[in-house]
Order: structure tokens, then sequence, then C-alpha cells
């Protein structure tokens, strides 16, 4: 769906950084002038954040593969049309941490709900709204493991992470010049800096 907008997103597999940069990102488009809004994934609305309390509760152990794809396309497409489309129409320049790419990374992949399931929910809940740029933060899963929170994602162990990294590393390789790699086992300025000299290009 064109629009003069530009919708910017960060992924990778738990305790690799993302927020961290993306929140830098956001501090130099601001600097720069540049009108952000960020979506918050999942959350960013209302009906988000009440989806966002079971799904990131540790407690959901008993949470299976399909109802949870499910809650987190049901709280993106909230946020598509509350948030996203609203901001990209405006113009703006919308940065999400995490979109579709998770599901497919932590649903379709790793949990095996398939790549054509996503494909399809992608279809209904998201208005054809897909991410100009993507930056992958790529670190080994025992890194993120040890940087990461407690959250019931990190407690799947570091088997279900390295399959999570895979399918983000498949969708770089599948998508070269919409998901870009980044190095994040670098310092934190280091990243900083590569993903604000890539960003310029494109936003």
């Amino acid at each position: 769906m064109p629009s003069p907008g530009k919708f910017v997103t960060f992924e990778g597999i738990d305790g690799c950084g993302k927020t961290t940069q993306l929140n830098r990102l956001v501090q130099r488009l601001e600097a720069a002038g540049r009108t952000v809004v960020r979506a918050q994934e999942p959350g960013g609305t209302r009906v988000g954040r009440e989806i966002r309390k079971i799904l990131l509760d540790a407690r959901s152990t008993d949470l299976r593969a399909v109802p949870e794809v499910l809650l987190y396309f049901a709280s993106r497409a909230q946020n598509v049309e509350e948030v996203i489309l609203p901001a990209l129409q405006a113009g703006h320049i919308v940065v999400a941490d995490r979109f579709t790419d998770s599901s497919t990374a932590y649903q379709g992949s790793a949990r095996g709900v398939g790549l054509e399931t996503i494909a399809a929910l992608e279809r209904i809940g998201c208005r054809g709204i897909r991410p100009d740029l993507t930056f992958l933060l790529d670190v080994d899963p025992e890194t993120g493991l040890a940087r990461a929170h407690q959250t019931r994602f990190e407690r799947e162990g570091l088997e279900f992470q390295r399959r999570v990294r895979e399918a983000y590393l498949d969708l770089h390789r599948r998508e070269p010049a919409r998901v870009l790699l980044i190095d994040a086992r670098r310092s934190i300025d280091e990243i900083a800096a590569d993903i604000w000299g890539l960003a310029q290009s494109y936003v």
C-alpha cells in the first residue's frame, strides 16, 4: 500500500539489543527534524496493551502456538488501523520494535505454525503494510539469553532461540534489500553509527 511515510522495524532474537538501537535511531531522526511515531509491538493501543499482558506474562505457559499467533495479529491489526496507517498516510516515519517478521520467525518457523499461515494472517490483518526497512540485529543465542530479561520466551531455552535466529537469517537471505543484517556483538555506539549510516539512505 503506497504511502508518503516510511516504516522502519527492528528485529532479532531476545537480548539482541534492538530496543536500545531503536531508541538511538528515533533520537537522531527527531534531532534531524523528522516526525517519528513509535508503534509498540505487541501493544501500541489500549486493546494491544491488554493482549500484550497475556502474551508476555511468564505464567502463560499454557498458551499454544496457534492462539499465540492469533493474539499477536489481533494486536498488530489494531495497531495498523489506529497508529501505523494514519501516521504513514500523514507522511511520518513509523518505527516499530518488531512486526510480522517476528511472527514469521517465532511462530511460523520456531513453533512450526507454518509460513503460509503467517502470510495469510498478514494479508488479513496488516492492510498490505510491510516495512520499508528492517534492521535485523544478529547475535548468537548464548549471548542473547545472557542479556535478556526473563519472559516466557527466554525460558524456551537455547534450542528455541537457535531456531528463531536461523529463521531470521533466512528472512535476510530472501529479502536482503529490506532486511539489513547488523552485527549486534559490537558496542552500542558502533551499532548505532552503522544503523544511522544505513537509515539515511532510506528515510
